[in-house]
C-alpha cells in the first residue's frame, strides 16, 4: 500500500488502531503502553457520531468569532445565527436580488454584503410583526423557500436564506415573527431537534451516517454537518408506522428506528435516546394526518 492509499482509506473509512507497548531495559519491564484510538477524517468521524460535541462547540465559536469581525456589534449584542442569504431590492429603479449574508442577533436581522462593505437591508427585531415562508418557484423552475418579514410600518420584505426554515424557526423563538392565523405547516416550529443516524442508501451499501434531525408537525428532516442539503425530508403524512428494529446500531443496542411509508418504502435511523424518538414521532404523526 502506497502512502497515498493510506491517507485515502483514513479520510474516507478510518482505522481503528490498538496497541499495547512494554518498554524493558535488560530483559526488565518497567513500563506499559496501551492504546486504542480511532484515526479518521473530520467528515468520517463526524457521519459516525463521533467528535460532534466538540465540532457542535467549535463551529459555533467560529460563527461568533467571524460575525464579530464581520458585523458592527453593538453594545451587548449577540449574534443568534449567520448565513448566506440575500434581499430583494424593490424599490427604485433596480428590482432584484442582492447576495450577502444574513445576520440574526438578540436586537436586529441584517443582510450585510461583504465586498464592498454595506449593509444591503436590517429591521429591529422589535418592529417585526410577523414572519412567514413564502415558497417561489426560481427561472430554472425549481421551488424554493423565501422568508417575507412584515414590518411595524406595514412593509413587507423578501429575504433569500441558506436555511430558511432554521432562520424562520429561530426568528419565531426569539419573540420577533408572530404566525398567523392558518399558517402553512411549513410555518411550524420544531416539536423536536437533536442528532441522529441515518441509514444512507447508497451505490456500494448504506452507510450509517451521523447528522442533525429536526422534526416538525409535517415532516421529520436530516442533514449531516458536511451536507448542504438535508439527505432526509419525510412528510409526516407518508409516515405510516414506527417501529424498533431488534439488535446493535450505531448508538448501541435498541438503538435503531424503522419508518415506514405509506408506499412500502422503509427508512432507518438510530438515535441515543430512541424511546423519545418514537413517542416524538408517534405524537407528531396523527396531526400531520389530520390535517
Amino acid at each position: 500500500m502506497t502512502l497515498d492509499d493510506l491517507v485515502e482509506v483514513l479520510l474516507n473509512k478510518g482505522a481503528v488502531l490498538h496497541l499495547d507497548l512494554i518498554v524493558a531495559v535488560a530483559d526488565i519491564p518497567l513500563i506499559g503502553v496501551s492504546v486504542r484510538a480511532a484515526v479518521a477524517g473530520m467528515e468520517t468521524m463526524l457521519e459516525y457520531g463521533m467528535m460532534r460535541h466538540w465540532d457542535e462547540a467549535t463551529r459555533a465559536w467560529a460563527e461568533r468569532s467571524v460575525a464579530r469581525r464581520a458585523l458592527d456589534l453593538r453594545e451587548g449584542e449577540r449574534v443568534l445565527s449567520r448565513m448566506a442569504g440575500g434581499h430583494l431590492l424593490t424599490g427604485g429603479v433596480y428590482h432584484g436580488w442582492r447576495p450577502g449574508t444574513v445576520y440574526l442577533t438578540d436586537q436586529r436581522l441584517v443582510v450585510l454584503r461583504d465586498e464592498p462593505r454595506e449593509i444591503l437591508w436590517q429591521a429591529e427585531l422589535d418592529a417585526v410583526r410577523q414572519v412567514r415562508l413564502k415558497p417561489e418557484r426560481t427561472v430554472g423552475g425549481e421551488e424554493r423557500l423565501r422568508l417575507e418579514v412584515a414590518l411595524a410600518d406595514g412593509r413587507r420584505e423578501l429575504l433569500s436564506a441558506r436555511e430558511p426554515e432554521t432562520l424562520h424557526d429561530l426568528l419565531s423563538r426569539s419573540g420577533a415573527g408572530r404566525l398567523a392565523p392558518g399558517a402553512a405547516a411549513g410555518e411550524e416550529p420544531a416539536v423536536a431537534e437533536g442528532h441522529l443516524w441515518y441509514e444512507e442508501p447508497r451505490r456500494s451499501g448504506p452507510l450509517w451516517r451521523g447528522g442533525r434531525a429536526r422534526l416538525t408537525a409535517s415532516r421529520l428532516t436530516w442533514k449531516s454537518p458536511v451536507d448542504a442539503r438535508p439527505a432526509l425530508v419525510l412528510p409526516l403524512t407518508d409516515l405510516a408506522e414506527v417501529g424498533r428494529a431488534p439488535g446493535y446500531g450505531p448508538a448501541g443496542e435498541g438503538s435503531v428506528l424503522v419508518l415506514r411509508t405509506g408506499a412500502g418504502d422503509e427508512l432507518r435511523v438510530a438515535a441515543d435516546d430512541p424511546a423519545r424518538w418514537v413517542r416524538w414521532l408517534e405524537s407528531a404523526r396523527p396531526v400531520a394526518a389530520a390535517g
